[in-house]
C-alpha cells in the first residue's frame, strides 16, 4: 500500500457561521493542496470535513498518518468514540444527541478502506502543514460575508 501523509485543520469565524477547511496530502515527494467552505457551518463541522475529503482524494487505499489539531477528529477516531455513538444510535454516555452523525458516518466508512495512524498536534504552534492548512481554511471561511447580527451588538465572536 502506498504511504500518504495527511495534514488537515478547519475554522470558522462566529462559531458557528462562515468556515472552511484544508489539507494537504503528501506522497514521497508530491504535494497536493485541497481547501473548501460553507457559508453556515462549525468548526468542528469543518474539522471532520477536511478529513474526509482528503481521504476520499485517494485513489485507492493507503497506510494513511493524519494529522490535525482537532481532539475531536482525533479523539473521535482514535479513541473508537464516533463507533460508540454509532452502535449507540448516535447517543453520547450522558444520552445526548451526538453531533455531526453523517460526517462521522462517513468517516468511519473511509476508515475501512484505508489503514489509518491518527496524530494531533498542538494548532498554531509551527508546525508548516498544519499552519498551511489553518492559512487555507481561514481563506475559504473569509470569502463568506459575516453573520447579521440583530443590532444589539450582541454579535457572537
Amino acid at each position: 500500500m502506498k504511504k500518504v501523509d495527511i495534514y488537515t485543520d478547519g475554522s470558522c469565524r462566529y462559531n458557528p457561521g462562515p468556515g472552511g477547511w484544508g489539507a494537504v496530502l503528501v506522497y514521497g515527494k508530491h504535494e497536493m493542496e485541497l481547501s473548501g467552505g460553507e457559508p453556515e457551518t462549525t468548526n468542528n463541522r469543518m474539522e471532520l470535513t477536511a478529513a474526509i475529503m482528503a481521504l476520499k482524494a485517494l485513489k485507492e487505499p493507503c497506510e494513511v498518518h493524519l494529522c490535525s489539531d482537532s481532539k475531536y477528529l482525533i479523539d473521535g477516531l482514535e479513541k473508537g468514540w464516533a463507533k460508540g455513538w454509532r452502535a449507540k444510535g448516535w447517543k453520547k454516555a450522558d444520552k445526548s444527541p451526538a453531533l455531526n452523525p453523517e460526517l462521522w458516518e462517513e468517516l468511519l466508512a473511509l476508515e475501512e478502506i484505508h489503514t489509518i495512524e491518527y496524530e494531533w498536534v498542538k494548532g498554531h504552534a509551527g508546525h508548516p502543514y498544519n499552519e498551511r492548512c489553518d492559512e487555507m481554511a481561514q481563506m475559504e471561511a473569509s470569502k463568506f460575508p459575516a453573520p447579521q447580527t440583530d443590532g444589539g451588538g450582541g454579535g457572537a465572536l
